[in-house]
């Protein structure tokens, strides 16, 4: 009986794994707005119930009922690594065109085809090559469990890669980044990288308990389309123009040919002026082409002027203004019954998180110990 109960716990887990990825799909498939990461996702948590159903079937030995599935499971942990990274460029916009992405299916491609014999065998000798772990096919298992291996490896980190550059793009862009959520992406990445490890060590308990907590968090955030993706849209839409504008990103790269020293120390007197004059960089929600459209001119070229006199993306530079506006005020005696963050929202932060990074970024000590040197006394 205490054996029958210790079976029934993984099954448990497999069984809710499968019912949570195939309705997982159809909840977001079932979304009114659908963009390609949704689909991504959907196809993905089928292949994950897919995976989980012919894992069941080996656990089980049902397969002696279903022999004609042997060999279809061994090349699904292939697939998971191309998805988790197609999905991570989807949300960060970078998807690559159809014909680039098959190339990632080459692996899973070629397996099929080296196990083409191995399909036309009959029933009786795939079940008997299953039980005795793998027969003359026992040097390709070996080689097939290596590849998975190093496919979470290489996919785990390019998908890493991949917000990486996405932060550095979106720093050229915004002066506020804070609302753009990446944290819950890297415990995507991170679900997916214990779930290799737990391959490794061929705890089977384990890792299908962990696929089955990574499909719920996957699926929550896919569903409720929280964070990156979210924030993406709704950047676009309202703060490309103006703050309520809609005019669509621009490209991140330079045009290919340099402006020009004169043009592009025209453009950077009339930012400073405007900086000076305007301080438009107290717009909490300020980003590149609104500021680009102020002075009428490309905002590659506003790009390419910053970087090149400023030696600063466009993130950096508006929040070095910031913080010297900040200095500024704080010093004035009329301010000192003012808090600190009230003062930090005026000068054009949206958070006391991003004005505590960036003030140590560039003063290299907290406000408090700033204040404190400059015998400036505020709560």
């Amino acid at each position: 009986m205490h054996h029958l109960v210790l079976q029934s716990i993984p099954q448990i887990f497999y069984l809710a794994g499968i019912f949570i990825a195939f309705f997982s799909s159809f909840l977001i498939m079932g979304k009114a707005k659908k963009v390609m990461a949704d689909y991504v996702l959907a196809v993905w948590f089928m292949i994950i119930g897919l995976h989980l159903i012919f894992f069941m079937l080996i656990w089980s030995e049902a397969y002696l009922k279903f022999p004609y599935f042997l060999g279809i499971e061994i090349t699904f942990p292939l697939i998971h690594g191309p998805m988790l990274y197609l999905y991570v460029l989807c949300l960060t916009g970078s998807a690559p065109k159809r014909p680039i992405w098959l190339f990632h299916m080459i692996p899973v491609f070629s397996i099929y085809l080296i196990l083409v014999n191995f399909f036309l065998l009959p029933s009786n000798e795939k079940i008997n090559i299953y039980q005795q772990g793998g027969g003359a096919y026992k040097m390709l298992r070996i080689y097939i469990k290596v590849l998975i291996v190093l496919s979470g490896i290489v996919y785990v980190g390019l998908s890493i890669n991949a917000i990486r550059k996405y932060r550095n793009k979106i720093s050229g862009l915004y002066s506020n980044t804070e609302k753009i959520n990446l944290n819950w992406v890297y415990y995507l990445i991170a679900g997916i990288a214990l779930i290799w490890f737990a391959v490794i060590l061929k705890n089977d308990l384990l890792i299908f308990s962990l696929v089955t907590v990574f499909i719920v968090v996957a699926a929550y955030f896919g569903i409720s389309r929280v964070g990156i993706l979210d924030y993406q849209i709704q950047e676009t839409k309202e703060f490309t123009e103006d703050p309520i504008g809609t005019s669509p990103l621009p490209n991140s790269k330079y045009e290919k040919n340099f402006a020009g020293e004169e043009t592009i120390q025209n453009i950077h007197s009339r930012l400073v002026a405007l900086m000076d004059v305007d301080k438009i960089y107290k717009n909490p929600e300020l980003n590149l082409n609104y500021v680009a459209k102020l002075l009428d001119v490309h905002p590659n070229i506003l790009s390419q002027t910053i970087n090149s006199i400023e030696n600063k993306n466009f993130y950096d530079f508006i929040n070095s203004r910031r913080i010297e506006e900040f200095k500024r005020i704080a010093m004035l005696p009329d301010n000192a019954k003012y808090t600190i963050l009230s003062l930090a929202l005026e000068s054009g932060f949206n958070s006391k998180t991003s004005f505590n990074r960036n003030f140590k970024k560039f003063m290299h000590s907290s406000p408090r110990e700033f204040l404190k040197s400059h015998k400036v006394d505020m709560e």
